[in-house]
């Protein structure tokens, strides 16, 4: 096979403060050895996928050029945001953590790829065509879809890793915030399977249904009045130690850390002017809220510590073992504990789409887009 041309979604950023997404053309060389041509037919659209298709632009700003088939969309970035996107001014960027297709092509030893459905991760996968490492696809199992295998990676290693880091840092039990997204419901049927106690915090009633549903047994409405007294008591039963944060901005992160300090300081002890020596960690490894993050660090004494989270820098520092066998895991339950909903499937062009645009970048619970570029 010769050389392979395509669509592909590409965000911008120039000098003067404007976000350009756009579909670009671009053709690929033969596979090397060890590479395959990947025709891509399924790739969610993440929330860590929106940081860069949209990061901070103003969508209240967007406008709308080019054809049908070609569009444009560009926004305005706020000037107090500017700085978290100056390192890629003048850069068109790919978009798209991970995606599932069909191999059309493949270089010396990867061959036996050729015609098989695969999942994959390494980013640029809003695109026609990908050409990827055969090691980093794996083969969907006989009758998976693309769709079944397009979110195989960055949800369900991240649910796996929450509880992996809750085991080697020494907790054992978790608090996880926005818990109703599909990453959230992943988390809670692991949890349940491998018998960890969860504390679930969302948004609305609706949302704790969804975790009901599927057996959880701590949901807490941040907005119902008697919050603040549920999560003491869930953090008391279950002993919850870690934090799992994907607001990111506002206080909710630090009120828990304050609920796991006094559940702490109810067990009695000499009293200190540190606070407790119950060890407290937050994670934050979203920005559904784009505020700064507020700690009112006195009141959680000092034995804590917070940090970002990521899948990509944790799989690579843990045993490779333990990843091998949560890469397996994904791909057993594929259809099962790790299966992803999607509310609509797309193409490149729609994504582009004002009205589209606007309803994927809500990421509102239970409206989970998929991207189809072979469309």
């Amino acid at each position: 096979m010769g050389d392979v041309t395509g669509l592909e979604l590409r965000s911008t950023v120039d000098a003067q403060g404007t976000l350009t997404l756009s579909l670009d053309e671009v053709t690929l060389s033969p596979p090397g050895e060890g590479e395959v041509i990947v025709r891509v037919e399924a790739a969610p659209i993440n929330p860590s996928d929106l940081a860069l298709l949209l990061g901070p632009a103003d969508i209240a700003t967007l406008s709308a050029s080019g054809s049908a088939d070609r569009p444009t969309v560009s926004f305005a970035i706020p000037p107090e945001r500017a700085g978290a996107v100056r390192a890629r001014v003048g850069q068109s960027l790919p978009v798209g953590n991970e995606g599932a297709g069909t191999v059309i092509a493949a270089g010396a030893g990867a061959e036996a790829l050729i015609g098989r459905k695969v999942g994959m991760i390494g980013g640029a996968m809003f695109t026609q065509f990908r050409k990827v490492k055969a090691h980093d696809t794996v083969p969907l199992p006989e009758g998976a879809s693309a769709a079944d295998g397009a979110a195989m990676f960055v949800n369900p290693l991240t649910a796996l890793a929450f509880v992996e880091t809750m085991r080697m840092e020494g907790h054992k039990a978790i608090v996880h915030t926005a818990a109703a997204s599909n990453l959230g419901q992943m988390l809670q049927k692991v949890c349940l399977a491998d018998d960890v106690p969860l504390v679930n915090i969302v948004r609305s009633a609706a949302q704790a249904k969804i975790l009901t549903d599927i057996g959880a047994k701590y949901v807490l409405d941040s907005t119902a009045p008697d919050f603040r007294k549920a999560l003491l008591d869930a953090v008391a039963e279950t002993g919850a130690t870690i934090v799992f944060d994907a607001i990111g901005g506002g206080t909710l992160g630090s009120d828990i850390m304050q609920a796991i300090e006094q559940v702490a300081s109810r067990a009695g002890g000499e009293y200190s002017r540190y606070g407790s020596n119950t060890f407290k960690q937050l994670y934050i490894y979203g920005a559904l809220d784009l505020s700064p993050a507020v700690l009112n660090r006195l009141a959680f004494g000092f034995a804590w510590s917070v940090g970002g989270f990521l899948v990509m820098p944790f799989l690579m520092k843990a045993p490779p073992e333990r990843v091998a066998a949560m890469r397996q895991r994904v791909v057993d339950e594929l259809t099962t504990t790790f299966a992803s909903h999607y509310s609509a499937t797309i193409s490149l062009a729609e994504a582009l789409n004002p009205d589209v645009l606007k309803a994927y970048d809500r990421k509102a619970t239970g409206e989970k887009y998929l991207l189809d570029p072979s469309r």
